[in-house]
């Protein structure tokens, strides 16, 4: 019988989700410190927030998702994208509908 789960792709190693933990570390430790120690001005730490917040979302997905973009992944990657697409979705039209229920009741 052959088990198609074995492979190393399938499954991170205990590396993976180490370089993985350390990244996500180290991405939440600068934006902290940006923040706490206010030696930058507002838009340049929020620049930075954003801007490592995004790294560290694809962090997220390549060492402990372990989603791949290579082409014999394609199945994996069209479901993610479609679940985040409906997530997004979700979220932004419940935002909206909030907002002008808002403006309504003014």
């Amino acid at each position: 019988m052959s088990n198609h789960h074995d492979t190393a792709a399938d499954h991170g190693s205990v590396s993976s989700y180490l370089t993985g933990f350390v990244l996500s570390i180290l991405l939440t430790a600068i934006p902290f410190w940006a923040v706490m120690t206010g030696q930058m001005s507002k838009s340049q730490t929020l620049l930075l927030v954003v801007g490592l917040a995004i790294v560290q979302i694809f962090v997220h997905l390549k060492y402990f998702l372990h989603l791949s973009f290579k082409l014999n992944s394609r199945a994996n990657t069209v479901a993610f994208v479609f679940s985040a697409l409906i997530i997004i979705m979700v979220v932004g039209l419940s935002v909206w509908i909030i907002i002008s229920a808002n403006e309504m009741m003014m």
